[in-house]
This record gives C-alpha cells, structure tokens and sequence, in this order.
C-alpha cells in the first residue's frame, strides 16, 4: 500500500499517540534523512503525516535540524497544507505567556542554514512576501478562539539561529521593531514549505518573556520554557487537531503553488517542469 497523506504537521509523538491506526513510514530524501519517521494516521477522515522537527527524543537542536529533508519528505508523501505549531517568546508586553500567536510574518535572523531547494542551473526566486497562508491562519484562529485560548491572529515571529537565547540588547532591539514572537526554527522550515508549493500555517505558543526584556520578567531558560508548554500541551493538541478537520476539503484551493509562478530568474514558471522532481513517490 502506498504511503500517502495530504496535511502534515511538525510534532511529536503527543499528538498522535492517541490515534488509532498509526503507521510509521521512513522516507529516503536527496537531503539526507528527515528528523525522524514519518508516523502516519487518519484523523477527522484527512490522511495527516507526523513529523517531529527535534527527534522523536528532542535529540536535534534548532541549528541542526536538516529543514531540506523534513519538508522534501512532506511533499514526497504528497502533502500540500503543513501545520507547524512552536514554542516561541514573547517580544511584546501585551502577548502573555500562554497565548498562541498566529503568525503571518517572519524576520530571519538565522546564519548559515541551507535554505533553498533551488540550486541552479535554473534561478529561481519564489516570494517570501506573504509566507503563511491567509485561509489557514484564518481557520487557525477561528478554532483557537473557540477554544477559550488567547490568541493574536496576527505577529511576526524573530527566528534566530540557536541553540543560545538572545541577549538582553538584540531581545530590546526586536522589542523596539515592534514584533511580537522569537523562535528558533520557522526559518527556513515554513520558507521550503513555500518553495514546494505547500501552504504552511505557523501556530505559536508563547511560553515566556524573552530574555527578561520587560520589567519584572526574569531572563529566559530552558527549564521554564519546557514547564509552559507542557501545562499547554493540551491545548495545542486540541488545536492541531481541529484544525485538520476544518481544513478545506479541497487543499488545492488555497493555490500554494501560485508562489511558484514566474519565479524563475528568466521569467518563467517553476509550477510545471522544475517541481516535477518533488512529485509524491510510488509507494
């Protein structure tokens, strides 16, 4: 049988462990190997592929992570949306802990990271102008709200490199700029989604105050960060999973491969003979 799913979502074994059904399926990539396997399942009657960003152990650091492979082995099975929900801080006063951002921006602060499907001999240059999806976020937040979580519809979320926080001066500086999330692996993770031709969705769940930036917040540590997102787990997974039974049944209508048209350095279109290498396998 045929490995296929058409959603996928970035995350661990809490959001499919109490599934039925549950299959794991490895998948070989150019890239080199994904995180971890694929754990494939049926939810809300949509075939939704799992994937854990850090290891199903947390064993990868965000500047570790090979992003290629992850989003290669997505659109292999045949994914076209992809949920990434992430722990993320919090720039601003107003975004308390405990609420989720849904992002629709990103600044990249990251360096060195393997960002591009697109080596050449084509050039190829596939806009970042609006990375997330607008119908996605849409339901996103729809279903957060529904469920009595606070929630920003909208932030840019900072990605910096890792695996250190930032100092007290670049946290004052994002502050400043007026953004609102930090976090250290939407980039290039929702960019390659993009490049793909699969709409992305960012959902993310602020556990702190970064770097203690704000008066009376106590500089940012691993240990707390991990403590609120675990008395949050819950509501994440609710999230995630509501979201894939609210997903449009057609995902095709949301045109994530329009990002993919006139992209090429010579004017034209990557949607039809550069993504043909990207096709869903066999099996």
């Amino acid at each position: 049988m045929a490995a296929r799913a058409e959603i996928g979502i970035f995350g661990g074994s809490g959001f499919y462990s109490l599934l039925d059904g549950v299959r794991e399926v490895k998948v070989d990539t150019p890239y080199g190997p994904p995180s971890d396997a694929m754990m494939l399942a049926t939810v809300g009657g949509r075939k939704v592929a799992f994937l854990p960003r850090h290891g199903r152990h947390h064993t990868i650091p965000p500047h570790k992570i090979n992003y290629r492979a992850n989003v290669w082995a997505f659109r292999a099975l045949g994914v076209k949306a992809v949920i990434s929900p992430c722990a993320a801080g919090s720039l601003q006063p107003d975004v308390a802990p405990g609420t989720f951002v849904v992002c629709d921006q990103f600044v990249d602060r990251t360096t060195g990271r393997i960002d591009t499907f697109y080596d050449g001999p084509i050039v190829t240059h596939v806009s970042a102008a609006e990375i997330y999806d607008p119908k996605l976020r849409e339901v996103a937040a729809d279903v957060i709200e529904e469920l009595g979580i606070p929630c920003r519809r909208t932030g840019t979320v900072v990605v910096i490199q890792g695996p250190r926080f930032s100092s007290k001066a670049e946290s004052k500086w994002f502050h400043e700029a007026g953004w609102e999330v930090i976090n250290m692996t939407q980039y290039p993770e929702a960019y390659l989604c993009r490049e793909l031709g699969m709409a992305v969705v960012n959902i993310s769940l602020i556990t702190d105050y970064d770097s203690g930036v704000h008066a009376g917040a106590e500089a940012v540590d691993a240990r707390s960060v991990l403590e609120v997102f675990k008395s949050n787990s819950e509501n994440i997974k609710k999230v995630v999973l509501e979201l894939v039974r609210r997903m449009p049944a057609d995902l095709d209508s949301l045109k994530a491969r329009d990002a993919l048209a006139f992209s090429r350095g010579d004017g034209g279109s990557s949607s039809d003979e550069d993504i043909r290498q990207f096709e869903p396998l066999d099996s």
